[in-house]
């Protein structure tokens, strides 16, 4: 038998694209390449011939609405063309709803069985790819995803060669001989500068949650990032990190950046080290040419990327996503985002359940508390059922410009707290109320002050402690059970010492103002070891404001195993910080004579120190207007 030299194939295979859309059928199942890999001069002419053709399925994942995809979905084209879309989001944007009943909602990385096993039968896939090399292999380049599975599945291949497409490394290549059709046209890939931003009218919000997050991810993590998240905040809040690894669906330009700083190693990722994993790319020229042959970057096809168990396989994989709105239950609903037209939550699930089956793995959900113009809450009594992509038991980490939480573990009641913690002042109190309506939430429960206070993020401080890092931050209205065990650890003379006298029982009611705050007039710190959300609580410190403005009541509270270690010293600089900054000029602290902790807690402060005594009870004021030098 002659073996066919595969150059003479290509001569033979190449047509225009007028001539390659003749050999598709009406009534037949086309797949068309995603994302920015879209061919689009081969979409282009299949609009055109629009008429020849009716009830023609298209088969895609989610693209840019604007594209030329999107355009054959418009009503004028009903009966030629209909969509079919797999994606796993709610659909509730205007452009998706229209078409909402052919969205056939999927993981991801269950997509490329359907075509393999042809389960859903492709009759043809129309792809774009990079000219062949020396060898006759051609690149998938900036989308492999699905695309390479519905290509080695279709009836019959035409591919669009385009020379702007990148070489990318991995299993994203096709060979001549598997391609039925070529179609030469160079033209600029599609590209996205710019508009990936959650949307920007965030200005506060954005650096908050980027450095909420960043506490959260430790150095030699491996990360997937949601499509959503801005490079600008990607990279504030990474860029003091050290060998992160990525495996994500796709690669943007905050990634790059990261790799440019040196933050990106991939050294630690325990699988595939060494190499960013991807199966998609999605940016500007820049990007595009920075993954062409660079050794370091694989793209695989989505049912490697977005498999759970290869996510799992990664040490401390961390998923970071964006939620459009979530309920006091913890249940997520992510949609496609409307000012980028990309779904960004299409593998949310497959990462979240990885990254939790991850050794040291975590999921973290970002979300600002409200909507663009700050009407709307986004954190919301009750998700619809038809909107829950992510159900309550996969809910972990979640933060917004107010905190960040745990939901791992949390009873409803729980949870419910933590969420109001999470939204905007202007929508807590009437969150409080439905919380109880729905049974949540004892209706007795009262979050006072705390409803309207603003959680300051930039105290947030973590501090190694030889072998043991401890977190320093304001409290939460969810720390409430955490500071009734911290007192009930304390003995008989530590109990004396902070409450004047010796008590056996801490109910929620007698520390109730500890973490009834609003974060000026009354403030707590604490110090916590151990996991987030899961931590104990080894110091407290808090001021209460009096009735002169002026003046602030001080106490301390630090657990016996920690003492002289600096734990109180911390926590004060962080309390005389927050009160300067809200015009409180003297903290006071009322103690007993026989606290020679505090005494010497109060005189290391370089600030002048009164003290006086006031029958048995010893008085320190610190005036924090008239600094002073201390000697070391």
């Amino acid at each position: 038998m002659t073996s066919i030299y595969w150059p003479d194939k290509y001569v033979e295979k190449r047509k225009t694209a007028a001539d390659a859309i003749k050999m598709i059928r009406s009534g037949q199942r086309v797949f068309i390449g995603s994302y920015c890999g879209e061919p689009q001069h081969l979409t282009k002419t299949l609009v055109e011939h629009a008429s020849d053709f009716s009830d023609l399925e298209i088969i895609r994942l989610m693209s840019m609405e604007n594209s030329e995809i999107s355009r054959i979905a418009g009503k004028e084209q009903a009966h030629n063309f209909h969509v079919r879309s797999f994606y796993y989001g709610s659909s509730a944007t205007k452009s998706l709803a229209v078409n909402k009943r052919f969205t056939t909602p999927m993981y991801l990385y269950d997509v490329p069985k359907l075509f393999e096993k042809r389960r859903l039968p492709l009759h043809a896939a129309m792809i774009q790819v990079s000219p062949p090399d020396d060898f006759g292999w051609m690149s998938l380049g900036v989308s492999v995803d699905v695309t390479l599975a519905a290509a080695m599945s279709a009836d019959i291949v035409i591919a669009q060669v385009n020379s702007e497409m990148p070489r990318v490394h991995g299993r994203s290549i096709i060979h001549v001989n598997d391609v039925d059709v070529i179609v030469e046209k160079d033209e600029e890939l599609i590209t996205v500068e710019g508009n990936m931003d959650f949307k920007g009218a965030y200005p506060m919000a954005i650096p908050l949650i980027a450095r909420l997050a960043a506490n959260l991810i430790e150095d030699g993590s491996t990360i997937q990032f949601d499509l959503g998240i801005t490079p600008k905040a990607l990279t504030l809040a990474m860029k003091d990190k050290n060998d992160l690894g990525i495996h994500t669906q796709f690669l943007t330009k905050g990634v790059m950046d990261l790799v440019s700083l040196g933050v990106i190693t991939n050294r630690y990722k325990g699988h595939n080290d060494g190499k960013i994993v991807a199966s998609n790319a999605i940016g500007a020229r820049n990007l595009y040419e920075f993954i062409n042959n660079n050794p370091s970057i694989e793209f695989h096809a989505s049912d490697y990327v977005n498999n759970p168990g290869v996510i799992a396989r990664h040490n401390k994989m961390v998923a970071v996503n964006i939620a459009m709105n979530m309920d006091l239950m913890g249940q997520v609903s992510a949609d496609a985002l409307p000012q980028n037209h990309y779904s960004g939550v299409t593998g949310m699930i497959d990462f979240v359940r990885g990254a939790a089956l991850s050794p040291g793995g975590k999921s973290i959900i970002l979300m600002p508390s409200t909507s663009i113009d700050g009407t709307k809450s986004r954190i919301v009594p009750e998700l619809p059922g038809s909107s829950v992509v992510l159900p309550k038991g996969d809910s972990y980490f979640v933060i917004s410009e107010f905190g960040a939480v745990n939901m791992f573990g949390k009873n409803l009641q729980e949870r419910a707290m933590a969420m109001i913690s999470l939204a905007h002042p202007d929508f807590r109190d009437e969150l409080l109320q439905q919380a109880k309506d729905k049974g949540l939430m004892d209706k007795t429960r009262n979050l006072n002050e705390f409803l309207f206070g603003v959680y300051p993020a930039k105290v947030e401080e973590t501090r190694k402690y030889g072998d043991q890092r401890v977190t320093f931050r304001a409290v939460k209205a969810v720390d409430d059970r955490r500071i009734q065990e911290h007192f009930y650890s304390m003995n008989e003379e530590d109990v004396a010492s902070r409450f004047f006298h010796v008590r056996k029982s801490f109910f929620r009611d007698d520390v109730e103002n500890m973490f009834q705050v609003d974060y000026v007039n009354a403030m707590t710190v604490v110090a916590i070891t151990g996991e987030f959300g899961f931590g104990k609580i080894i110091g407290i410190g808090e001021y209460m404001r009096e009735n002169n403005p002026d003046n602030a009541e001080v106490a301390f509270s630090v657990s016996r195993e920690w003492r002289g270690k600096g734990i109180a010293d911390v926590i004060f600089e962080k309390l005389i910080e927050t009160a300067k900054e809200n015009d409180i000029k003297r903290l006071i602290a009322y103690t007993s004579v026989t606290n020679k902790g505090m005494v010497r807690l109060f005189k290391r402060r370089p600030y002048k120190i009164e003290t006086r005594h006031e029958d048995d009870i010893y008085v320190m004021i610190c005036d924090l207007t008239q600094p002073e030098e201390k000697e070391s």
